[in-house]
């Protein structure tokens, strides 16, 4: 696992990794330190304020994400096996993703929520979170159950980045 942990990349849309349900993760050792610590780095050299395993190709439920991503001070955590417990309200919030390139789109998430998990030393870990961290922690969740942010938007919307999508690759 470690080699697969130094040669790390993010997946992009249509890898079916991406739509592909993450495993409960059971046990907190060495090799998930070291994986927890490869998707910081590789979140913010993204750049990024949020990443999730399975963008990694790793179909374990842990996400690693910025707590301060607008302060300027970086504060990155790891959740692992997060889950919302409660979500209140609604907002709309222009999202991107570092696996659906060149495309933004308006999401309707909820404002405020509450997320629980373990910290990455097994420890419980709740966090109250609004604006961009909450949208942020709802998206990354949204990833380890296999669903992108362009699954939130209109079909025609979608169809419509696939045929751009479509164009770029062949331009390559």
């Amino acid at each position: 696992m470690i080699d697969a942990i130094n040669e790390m990349k993010i997946y992009t849309y249509p890898d079916p990794v991406l739509k592909t349900k993450a495993e409960p993760i059971t046990e907190i050792d060495e090799d998930l330190q070291a994986l927890i610590d490869r998707m910081i780095e590789v979140m913010y050299s993204a750049p990024g304020v949020g990443l999730a395993a399975n963008q990694v190709g790793v179909l374990k439920r842990l996400i690693v994400f910025d707590r301060n991503p607008k302060e300027g001070e970086r504060d990155p955590v790891a959740l692992i096996n997060p889950e919302i417990v409660l979500g209140e309200d609604e907002i709309k919030w222009d999202e991107a993703c570092l696996s659906v390139i060149d495309f933004t789109a308006e999401v309707v998430r909820k404002a405020q929520v509450k997320v629980r998990g373990l910290d990455r030393h097994g420890n419980p870990f709740d966090i109250e979170a609004e604006d961009l961290l909450g949208v942020c922690l709802q998206h990354e969740i949204d990833h380890l159950d296999g669903i992108l942010f362009i699954d939130h938007i209109s079909s025609l919307k979608r169809a419509l980045y696939k045929k751009k999508l479509k164009k770029m690759q062949k331009e390559k």
